[in-house]
């Protein structure tokens, strides 16, 4: 096996932060996603985001479940901690690490099929309960590594790869995140890198559950059913001898717009997206308004991206348990397990008459 590792040598007048570091610090792997897959311009304003951060790589805490998606926090921050989950469950293995230490920074990472699909339960839980995380959503409509399907948060009447309309209605985890309580909720398009590596620091910087859904257009898997030189035609087609997969590179897709603009944006087989930039006298600290003006924008056929709620008073999960402020994996068995009078004396403050 093969590990892609990028060079050490950098020129000697490399920008570093507060910190010392460069942005090669905060970087990993080499990536093996399609080549112009917006999922690696996300991992690069993550990289981006921690630099300007001056965070120290040790302290972050990266999660992720199954799918393209959860593949990427192997292309940044390599010098943090890592953990790879099941399919869907991200979300309560990171509730675990974070009440057993409070002192590192969360960053779970997943996609629309992972949270929105098989791992909606855990998503919705990891809301509501307040947990301290900054989560990010790779949202790009399909199920990438099982060649294209649709998943839950593709739009009704949209086609996959093979012509076949959707008829479910979408699920959209900025609403739901709404509903459930998460007290940072935003979106934001892969491409428009200037709007996201704000909102990808302040995510970071709140305290309680910060939600980004990251639009990531899948360049693969968008081939118009129609086509002769579709790889589905040249399969049905062609008497061949065996099936290869040939993903051919294409260019990222970039959108900058200005605050209250709206921004065509023609994805790789032609279908397009209209982006809707929140204006700068948005006020983000109203949930109910925010829930409305996402359906009155979606009703036009928009997304609308940017800081759609913040709570800036909010509290986590430790302050809802109480917890000490030691983390929990500092303390000693004495701590932990105080004895048979203490555990009676919790018993009986919760006896009531």
């Amino acid at each position: 096996m093969t590990y892609l590792a990028k060079p050490k040598l950098l020129r000697p007048d490399t920008p570093k932060n507060a910190l010392g570091y460069t942005k090669r610090d905060y970087e990993g792997a080499i990536s093996t996603l399609c080549a112009g897959c917006g999922h690696d311009s996300i991992s690069a304003a993550v990289v981006q985001a921690c630099f300007d951060l001056d965070i120290e790589p040790h302290r972050v805490a990266k999660l992720s479940g199954i799918g393209c998606s959860s593949k990427t926090p192997d292309y940044f921050l390599g010098n943090s901690h890592g953990f790879n989950t099941t399919h869907g469950r991200m979300p309560s293995v990171l509730t675990g690490a974070a009440l057993a230490n409070r002192d590192l920074l969360y960053l779970g990472v997943s996609g629309d099929g992972d949270s929105a699909s098989i791992g909606i339960g855990q998503f919705a839980h990891a809301m509501r309960r307040g947990v301290n995380m900054t989560y990010l959503v790779e949202n790009n409509g399909v199920y990438g590594l099982t060649k294209g399907q649709v998943s839950a948060t593709a739009d009704k009447g949209s086609k996959n790869k093979r012509g076949v309309v959707n008829h479910d209605a979408p699920i959209d985890l900025v609403t739901l995140a709404l509903q459930l309580g998460a007290s940072y909720v935003a979106r934001g398009f892969s491409g428009d890198k200037e709007q996201l590596v704000p909102l990808i620091k302040g995510a970071m910087r709140h305290l309680g559950p910060a939600l980004i859904d990251v639009i990531s257009p899948c360049m693969t898997f968008n081939n118009h059913p129609g086509s002769t030189k579709s790889y589905d035609y040249v399969r049905e087609h062609n008497e061949a001898i065996n099936r290869l997969d040939v993903i051919l590179p294409r260019d990222k897709i970039t959108a900058a717009y200005a605050p209250g603009e709206l921004r065509r944006v023609v994805q790789h087989d032609g279908s397009v997206l209209y982006l809707r930039k929140l204006r700068a006298d948005y006020d983000p600290s109203d949930r109910v308004g925010a829930m409305n003006y996402l359906q009155e924008r979606h009703a036009l056929g928009e997304i609308v991206t940017g800081l759609i709620f913040v709570d800036a008073g909010a509290e986590d999960l430790h302050h809802y348990l109480n917890t000490v402020k030691t983390p929990l994996n500092r303390l000693d068995v004495a701590e932990l397990c105080p004895g048979a009078k203490a555990l009676e004396a919790f018993n009986q403050s919760l006896r009531h008459g």
